[in-house]
Parts: structure tokens; sequence; C-alpha cells
């Protein structure tokens, strides 16, 4: 038995299976054929490629592809980090900022924080940052992200960057739960490091994002999962939301491609691979309705008007980067909600393309969201805190 491949521009039904669809990257027909099955059918003269090949060789081959890729991206994210790190300007002594490593926000031996806060903070206490760093749920850690830290430390903010459990190993619904205990962690114990929580930001990028607008979602809404119900009950509302550049929603990742079929393989892996790492190897069933915490940003758009107000958005995509459209569907629920929101759409510019601290557009996005907090984050007294830009 052979998989019978046909792509290219076609509305005729399939010869394999005789369902019409349009060929495509994006749209395989992956129906199983005799080997003998004709390929000079209207189908295949009409396409621009016929292929055919063992099940198991392809599937092998993707795997191959879709692993190599990732750890590709994790090898060298974690390598310019960890250069990076090295260079005189990133120490955080240099910018008045304080880092406390590992601290444990819960008894397991993987749930470690780190803290980057500013030497001369406010007697009030500083606003609060909860950094949920990204990586397709599957990759990185707090220590790669240590950059985001320290912008943050830096113009005056006391922080906490957080470690989760990845994917495969830990599927959905582990990084949730994880990112649950340290906010209420927070909600307990962030004074005691000089945070202000009623001014507190949850901030991310990526697969961040979605951990963070899960949280913030969390916060405002009821719910019958313990750990999400935890932080509801804490009382800890946040009063900015932060999500760069973020899958929004894990499942149905193909939509990406369907909406840019040109897309390459290398990027479309990418997307596949959260999804099936994260969500396909899950213990939760599909149609459960703990999946939509995977998928807040399908949450956030059907839901009700939520039993807290919601905080003000500030988001930023590259149009460049294939999340693009998750953050444009972000800010239009957003605004349908009466919240406050700033989405910059910034052309030209690729994924997490703000963590390039170095270049000029990087920069601008964020003096615009710290501009964009300091209006939203207004100290007791009516001014913003000490920021250094």
């Amino acid at each position: 038995m052979k998989t019978l491949q046909i792509l290219g521009d076609c509305t005729l039904p399939c010869a394999t299976c005789a369902t019409p669809r349009r060929c495509g990257c994006a749209q395989r027909c992956r129906g199983s054929a005799p080997q003998s099955a004709s390929l000079a059918s209207p189908i295949a003269l009409r396409c621009s490629v016929v292929k055919t090949q063992p099940r198991s060789l392809t599937h092998a081959l993707t795997q191959l592809r879709s692993h190599a890729g990732s750890l590709v991206v994790d090898s060298g994210f974690r390598a310019l980090a960890h250069a990076a790190s090295l260079h005189p300007k990133a120490r955080p002594e240099r910018h008045d900022v304080t880092h406390l490593r590992d601290i444990a926000y819960g008894p397991a031996p993987w749930a470690k924080l780190d803290v980057y806060k500013p030497l001369r903070a406010p007697a009030g206490g500083s606003p609060a940052v909860l950094y949920v760093h990204g990586g397709g749920f599957r990759i990185l850690s707090k220590d790669t992200h240590w950059v985001m830290g320290l912008a943050f430390a830096r113009a005056g903010y006391t922080v906490f960057s957080v470690d989760y459990r990845l994917a495969p190993k830990d599927p959905f619904p582990a990084a949730v739960q994880d990112v649950c205990e340290a906010y209420g962690w927070l909600a307990s114990q962030g004074q005691a490091y000089g945070a202000d929580l009623s001014r507190l930001v949850i901030a991310g990028e990526s697969a961040g994002a979605n951990l963070a607008l899960t949280l913030a979602m969390c916060a405002l809404h009821p719910r019958s999962e313990p750990y999400a119900q935890a932080v509801f009950d804490s009382g800890l509302v946040p009063k900015a939301l932060v999500p760069m550049c973020g899958i929004l929603q894990v499942s149905d990742t193909a939509r990406f491609v369907r909406r840019k079929p040109s897309m390459s393989p290398w990027i479309s892996d990418r997307l596949v691979e959260v999804e099936r790492t994260y969500l396909e190897r899950s213990p939760i069933a599909h149609d459960h309705p703990t999946r939509e915490l995977a998928d807040p940003l399908v949450w956030l758009e059907r839901a009700e008007a939520p039993a807290r107000a919601l905080p003000a958005l500030f988001a930023a995509v590259g149009t460049r980067d294939p999340l693009l459209d998750d953050t444009r569907r972000l800010a239009a629920a957003w605004r349908s909600h009466g919240a406050p929101c700033e989405a910059l759409m910034v052309p030209g510019e690729v994924h997490a393309y703000h963590a390039f601290v170095w270049r000029q557009q990087a920069r601008e996005t964020w003096r615009r969201k710290l501009r964009f907090l300091d209006d939203v984050l207004q100290s007791p007294t009516g001014t913003s805190g000490s920021v250094r830009r």
C-alpha cells in the first residue's frame, strides 16, 4: 500500500478518496490506494507534482526533519543567549539591577523562577512583571530569556521570570499548571521581593504569550480546574497584559499554512510540531472543556463578559511573523470587550524581533511598550514609577 500525495492547484475530486478538495502543500490527500491506482486521472494531469511514497518512509522523514529543526532552533537560541550574557553590558549590576536565581515557587524540582529587581525601588514597591518565556512549549527556559527580565527591571519593574515543564515529556496541561502555581506563589510572596502587586503585568512571547493570556483569563473567570480556580481565588488581578508575537491557539496550526500556502516547510514543521508535542500527546481529551486553556484566544473570542474587568493590552508582532493573524484576532476580541488595547503590526519584522534589542525597531517597540505601561500603571500618587530608557 502506498500513500498518494497530489500537490498542486486543483479542485477536482481526489483520485484516491473521491473527496473534492484543493490540492497543495497545506492539504495533502493521504488516503490509501493500491499500488495499481492510476495516476493518469484528471486530477493527476492538472496537478503540478505527483508523488508516491511509502507512508512509513514519509512519516519517518517528516519526523526526522521536525526533530532536526527543533534541535537547531534550541541549540541556536541557547548559544546566542549564553554568548550575549557574557557581554559586560549584560551584567545586571551595570544597570542597577539585582538578579536572584532559582527561587522555588513550588516543591517540584522544576518549579523555579528568577527575580530581577531595581536596586533603588520606590518605598511603596515597584510594579511587578510575571514573565513567561517562549519556545513552542518544548524548548528554552528562563535562562535563555534573561534579556527580558533585565530590560523590564532596568525600566523600574520587579520581574519574576518563570520556568515550567516542557513537552513532549510533559504535554498540556503541565505548563498551564506550573504557571498557575507560580501565580499563586507571586500572590503570596511577591511583596516580599519589593513588588507592588496592585500594578501587575503578565507578559510573555510566543508560547509564553499563550500562557500569559491563559493566566489572565483564569484571573478573570472562575474555572472547574483546581489549578485554574486557584488563580481566580488568589484575588490577584493584572493591570496589564503583554503577549508578544503569540501562538494563542495551539489547535489547528494548519490554519497558518492555509493563510499563507507559500510558507516554508521548515517553518510549517515548527508550527505542526507545537501542536503535535503539546496537544496530541496530552492526557486531556480533545473535546474536554479543559482544552480551551491551550486555546485562550478561542476562549476569549467566545467568552461572555468576565467576572472582572479585562486588563489593558499591549501586543506587537512583525508582519513577516507566521503567527501574525493570532495577534490580529486578539486585538479585535479585546476591543470587542471594550478594554484598552494597543496592538502593533510592525512592517517587515520577523518572529520575536523585539528580543533583538540592539536593533532600532526592537528598541522602538520597547519604548512604546514601556510608555503604554507607564500610562496604565499609575502609582497611587498619580505618577509612574522610576523608569529608565
